[in-house]
Order: C-alpha cells, then sequence, then structure tokens
C-alpha cells in the first residue's frame, strides 16, 4: 500500500493528514486520489460505510482546487444534516495548514442567515443537505456557476429520502463541465439510475465487492414473536457487559418507545430521530461519543451521519423496509479494524428477508438463542470478577480506614466474604431472573400476539404495485404529496407485484382517506385507488376493510418532499420538530441505574 504522498497530494495536506494520525490510505482513498487528481472523467465509487469515502473525494478536490478564488468551487450533498456537518468538520480538518481554504456546511435545523452571511465571505467548498442548498439558490445565496466537482454521497440513501427533485434542482445550478462524483455504499437500481441520468460515461472504482457488508463485521439472528422481541432485546444487551451498541428501529415512533422502555428499565440509553431539535441531537450525540450513552436507539437516516469506530454491536430491533439498507447498518461496526456484531430479531414473517440480505452481503447469518437467566448471570458474575482482578488497589488513599474495615470482617472467613460481595451486587439480579422463562419457545400463544407493537398503525391498501415501477421511495413521495398532516408517521410499507400496503399512524386515519378522496391522485397515468384493510397476518394479503377507493385527476410525484434538514425517513414534507421531547429530555440518560430494572447489568455505570 502506498503512502498519501505518492498518491500525489502536497506537502500542507500531508502535513494535516500526520497531525491527524493518518499513515496508509484505505482501498478506497488509494483508488479515488490519483484517479481524480489525474482525469476529470465522473467517477461511480462503490465503498462500505467506515472505509474512508470522505477522505477519499475530499482530498483529490483540496489538492485542485484554486484556493485564491473564492467561488464555490465544489459542492457535496449529503442526506443528512449529521453526515453534512461530519463531512464539513473533516474537510475543515484536511485543510489545517490551507489557510486560504474555506469550508461552509449548510443543513436545515440551523440559523440559515449565519450559512448565508458565511456563504457571502466566500467558500470554496460548500457541504450541504439536499434541501438547504436547494432553498440557498432560490434565494440566490448559493451560486453553483463555477463549480467544478459535484459529489453524491450515500446516494442511495438521497433517493431513498425522496430527495430526487432537489437533486434535480441542483444538478440545473451546475455547469455541464463538473466532474461528478458518486459513493455509495449500495447499488440500488435507482442509483444506477442516477449514474445514467446526470454522469458521462463514468469510471467505476471499488473498495470490496459491490453491496456487500464488512469482513469484520459477523451477523446473527434471533427469533422471536412481538411479545418477546423487547425482552430478547434486552436479554442481549445482558448478556454483553460492556456493550456500546446503537440500536435500529424503522420510524420515530418505534425508535422513541423503545429507548423510554430502555430507559425505563435502567438501561444507559437515549434516542436519535427526526423530532429532536438540533441541540438535543446534538447533545446525545456528544454524550454517545463520549460513552455516557451506551446504547443510542435511532432510525437509519438519524444515525447515518454517527462515526463512531468503537460499536460493539448493532441490534436490529427490526429489519429495514428496504434491505440495502442493512449494509449501512451493520457497516456501523467492525470499523478501524475492529471486530464487531451485527444481530437481527426476526419473527416468522420477516425470515424469509434474511435469505435476501445473505446474497446482498455475501455472508450467512448465524443462528442464536435468546440467552437465558443463568448465562446471563454467568456472563455477568465473571466480568464482574474480571474487573475486580484487574482493579488497582490505591493503598495510600485507603491506609487510614482498613484497619476498621479488617476488624469490621474479622468473624467472616474467606468463602462468606465471597458470597456476601457477590450477593451484594447481584441479589436483585439473581431475583430478577429468578423462574425467567425460555424466550426461545415461540408459542403459538405468543404467536397470537404479533404485531403488538404496530397497534398503533392502519394499514392500507394501495392498487399499484412494482410492476408499475413503484418502490417506496415513490410510494412515500406519493404519500406525502397529498399533504395527510404536520406529523404523519408512515410504517411498515411492502411493495408487491400488482398492489402493496403501507401503515399511517391511526390518528391520521381519517385523515389519509380524506386526502386521497379531495386530491385524486394518479402515478404515472394510472388510477390511485386506497383502501383500510385488516393488519397482514402473515399471507400478504388485503382483507376486509373500508372498501372506499378514489380515482383520480393529477399527476403523482416521483419522491417525497423534505424538509432541508433531512430529518426523519418516516416523515410529510411540512413535520415540525420537537413535540415529543422537552428541551432537557436528552438528559432522562443520566438517572440512576439503581432506580429500574434488575439494576447493575447492561445498565449505566456507577460513578
Amino acid at each position: 500500500m502506498s503512502t498519501f504522498l505518492e498518491l500525489g497530494l502536497k506537502a500542507p495536506i500531508n502535513k494535516a493528514l500526520t497531525a491527524l494520525g493518518y499513515e496508509k490510505p484505505t482501498v478506497i482513498q488509494e483508488k479515488a486520489i490519483p484517479q481524480i487528481i489525474a482525469s476529470t472523467d465522473d467517477l461511480k465509487a462503490f465503498a462500505q460505510t467506515g472505509t474512508g469515502k470522505t477522505a477519499a473525494f475530499s482530498l483529490p478536490i483540496l489538492e485542485l482546487l484554486d484556493e485564491k478564488n473564492s467561488n464555490v468551487q465544489a459542492i457535496i450533498l449529503s442526506p443528512t444534516r449529521e453526515l453534512a456537518v461530519q463531512i464539513g468538520n473533516n474537510i475543515k480538518d484536511f485543510c489545517k495548514y490551507l489557510p486560504d481554504v474555506k469550508v461552509t456546511t449548510v443543513y436545515g435545523g440551523s440559523s440559515m442567515e449565519e450559512q448565508i452571511r458565511s456563504l457571502k465571505k466566500g467558500s470554496q467548498i460548500v457541504v450541504g443537505t439536499p434541501g438547504r442548498t436547494v432553498d440557498l439558490i432560490k434565494r440566490r445565496a448559493l451560486k453553483l456557476g463555477n463549480v467544478q466537482w459535484l459529489v453524491l454521497d450515500e446516494a442511495d440513501e438521497m433517493l431513498n429520502m425522496g430527495f430526487k427533485e432537489e437533486l434535480d434542482k441542483v444538478l440545473e445550478a451546475t455547469p455541464e463541465t463538473k466532474q461528478t462524483l458518486l459513493f455509495s455504499a449500495t447499488f440500488p437500481r435507482e442509483v444506477e439510475a442516477i449514474a445514467r441520468n446526470y454522469m458521462t460515461k463514468p469510471v467505476e472504482i471499488t473498495s470490496g465487492e459491490k453491496n456487500t457488508g464488512s469482513e469484520n463485521v459477523s451477523h446473527e439472528y434471533y427469533s422471536v414473536t412481538e411479545r418477546t422481541r423487547y425482552p430478547a432485546l434486552k436479554r442481549i444487551a445482558d448478556l454483553n457487559p460492556d456493550i456500546y451498541a446503537i440500536i435500529f428501529c424503522r420510524t420515530r415512533r418505534e425508535t422513541q418507545e423503545v429507548a423510554d422502555n430502555l430507559i425505563r428499565d435502567g438501561y444507559s440509553a437515549d434516542s436519535l430521530h427526526g423530532d429532536l431539535s438540533q441541540g438535543q441531537r446534538d447533545s446525545v450525540m456528544g454524550k454517545f461519543r463520549k460513552k455516557t450513552i451506551k446504547i443510542l436507539v435511532a432510525t437509519d437516516v438519524a444515525a447515518r451521519g454517527l462515526d463512531v469506530t468503537e460499536l460493539t454491536h448493532v441490534l436490529n430491533h427490526k429489519l429495514p423496509d428496504q434491505i440495502e439498507n442493512y449494509t449501512h447498518r451493520s457497516g456501523r461496526t467492525g470499523r478501524a479494524g475492529n471486530k464487531g456484531i451485527s444481530i437481527v430479531l426476526v419473527n416468522g414473517k420477516e425470515k424469509g428477508k434474511l435469505r435476501q440480505i445473505e446474497r446482498i452481503i455475501k455472508k450467512k447469518f448465524i443462528e442464536g438463542k435468546v440467552p437465558t437467566g443463568k448465562e446471563i448471570i454467568k456472563n455477568q458474575l465473571i466480568n464482574l470478577i474480571d474487573k475486580v482482578q484487574n482493579t488497582e488497589v490505591n493503598e495510600s488513599e485507603m491506609e487510614a480506614f482498613l484497619p476498621s474495615i479488617f476488624e469490621k470482617l474479622a468473624d467472616l472467613d474467606r468463602e462468606e466474604l465471597i458470597k456476601k460481595f457477590v450477593s451484594l451486587e447481584f441479589n436483585t439480579m439473581l431475583k430478577y431472573y429468578e423462574n425467567s422463562k425460555d424466550l426461545n419457545n415461540l408459542s403459538s400463544k405468543d404467536n397470537s400476539r404479533a404485531r403488538a407493537n404496530d397497534e398503533n398503525m392502519t394499514r392500507f391498501f394501495i392498487n399499484i404495485g412494482r410492476k408499475d415501477n413503484l418502490n417506496p421511495g415513490k410510494l412515500i413521495g406519493l404519500i406525502n404529496e397529498q399533504n395527510i398532516g404536520d406529523k404523519v408517521e408512515i410504517g411498515a410499507i411492502d411493495i408487491l407485484d400488482t398492489f402493496s400496503f403501507f401503515e399511517i399512524d391511526k390518528n391520521y386515519e381519517d385523515a389519509t382517506l380524506a386526502a386521497f378522496l379531495d386530491n385524486q391522485p394518479d402515478f404515472d397515468g394510472r388510477s390511485v385507488n386506497v383502501e383500510i384493510t385488516k393488519k397482514e397476518r402473515g399471507g400478504g394479503r388485503r382483507s376486509g376493510g373500508d372498501r372506499r377507493s378514489f380515482g383520480n385527476k393529477r399527476e403523482g410525484g416521483f419522491g417525497r418532499k423534505r424538509n432541508s434538514d433531512g430529518g426523519s425517513s418516516r416523515r410529510s414534507s411540512n413535520s415540525g420538530r420537537g413535540s415529543n421531547r422537552t428541551s432537557d429530555r436528552p438528559d432522562r440518560a443520566s438517572r440512576s441505574a439503581s432506580d429500574r430494572g434488575p439494576g447493575g447489568f447492561g445498565r449505566r455505570h456507577r460513578n
């Protein structure tokens, strides 16, 4: 492997990389950097999450841009504000010894006026979310007429989030002579369509195989029912005393419920999703990076900008609606040479999706058994004893207290002392797991309570499907175009050949029916019919329910409209923020572990 100097980067950039601790380029950096420096050809780059994509596209741009020209020369688009901020900060670090290079990051949830002031001062590189970038273009505050490089980072997620319209508008504002650089961990058909529509004979490079997962990550699955899903999640956490993990959920509601339950049960946990203000998100992420919070419950979109290299586990509370997103989830662990474990909780209906994922990641899932109370207690005890053995004794500070301690314990022999010590720490846990059930026994009684966590959602039938070129992103766009409500939650989506199903927060059930009735939308010229149907019970058929259906008179859109801040993956275009949380919500994680649950295992550390 070559050095960064051998890749053709100038001395000030190499000096910054050395100061940051960069030694050798990664595979994607080694391939992309010389390619971008030597050629103006468009580039498609395949690289898993955590392989150094930001440096791969930003370092050659820093090498080539005109430091004395204050016009915007590079525009970098990212699906989420967290990822945009991360990219912007990384580039600022890279150009530490290039004093004339200015970087501005633009995203929703932050002052637009401040961003406009920064742009007016001159920035050669602008990093932004698609929505806020378009807003600034419309205000004529961001001018892209001199752009030489357009970078689309996490292009697959931008399409998943319905940013097709925004991408079109940004491209319209850039010159045809620019070099387009497309980076993505997965390349579904929609991303290939971007390459066809926006790029000219692109060169293709890859770090590993397309759409595959990290070699450092092992994949496990645990069979659950809806009734046992959360208890199984807790047991997995309890089996791993030093767990440092992200739990992925499909929706904001599910994310908040899981986080609230974990906090209630005494775990060092908090949530990250699109309902949080920017200040709340920054607070939660700051605590997670410092390991004040050991378990982060997040939506796919919210976690995209979270760069943490030491995660031990990724836990999939439920599989993502789009199977390709599993690669992004599992790629959060196993970084920087570390080993990681990606765990999936699946019910009987979801198991079939594992085979699809295996084909994508080129790896097999290992079946795990939900740990028993006995196994958890044994692991926790061994972990405690290991910590006792490794604890350094500060004899100088303790010396004054030792005589009275020895006197108090003089009547206890070695065995009694050990038993009492262990009991003091574990009596609560022993009681908690006393006579605990085997969660691997998936009885029919448990299965009859399937989808209990989804009781707050109403399931709808829609008469368009895969043969109509429908995908989840397009369906979300169609739903959001009906302006159903300010904070509508979209749940599970099932795309079938000739029809599909989607779930909506039951509070918006009537509003959804009314919106489709009033708007009478169509999809690619086909009249859209929407009906309420019963919850799926494993067969994928629609049954019963309201039979009201609606014709249509107007065109539907490609992708849903979004806020400029790139928030939650399941929200209406005009959704508000922070209504479910108070300003001090992130501080709930500071509650004592002894308040709830068995205490002392898989919990927050006592100081």
